[in-house]
């Protein structure tokens, strides 16, 4: 899950995608998720999850 988040933060950081749309990088970025949507939608929930209570 780390490499994902990590993944997940410089995708953020870049900003060339809203956070909420970044399941298809995601599954773009890692073949073991290019046909398991669901899963890449359950990692980025996770990682915004981790997200709340006001971090960054």
């Amino acid at each position: 899950m780390e490499e994902y988040f990590e993944y997940l933060e410089q995708l953020r950081e870049s900003g060339v995608t809203n956070m909420f749309g970044a399941a298809p990088y995601l599954q773009a970025e890692f073949p073991e998720l290019e046909q398991d949507r669901s899963r890449a939608i359950a990692i980025l929930r996770a990682w915004m999850n981790s997200h709340k209570g006001g971090g960054e």
